[in-house]
């Protein structure tokens, strides 16, 4: 954690059904840490399916009711065309 209370969490590969409960448990520790923010760093991310977008969705929620910023960073291209498809972006903020 930074010194102003930010928490990075890097994320890698495919995240889908098969990777969705390892990313679920991490998002949940994270979250359960408190952070001031919570910045899930997706540039690693390779690809994201429904259930995947179905985690941040929930951990940005559990982040909400804790008072714990959210941000979603670095999505690749097509990460990002998946969240504007999905109307996530519309609801968690986004950095390039």
């Amino acid at each position: 954690m930074t010194d102003d209370g930010t928490l990075i969490l890097p994320l890698q590969g495919e995240i889908d059904i098969l990777t969705v409960e390892q990313l679920r448990v991490e998002l949940g520790d994270a979250v359960d840490r408190r952070p001031r923010r919570l910045v899930v760093d997706m540039a690693g991310v390779s690809f994201i399916d429904s259930t995947g977008l179905g985690a941040l969705i929930s951990a940005f929620q559990r982040a909400r009711v804790n008072g714990t910023g959210f941000l979603l960073a670095n999505p690749s291209t097509q990460v990002r065309q998946v969240l504007v498809l999905s109307g996530l972006m519309e609801v968690v903020p986004v950095t390039p």
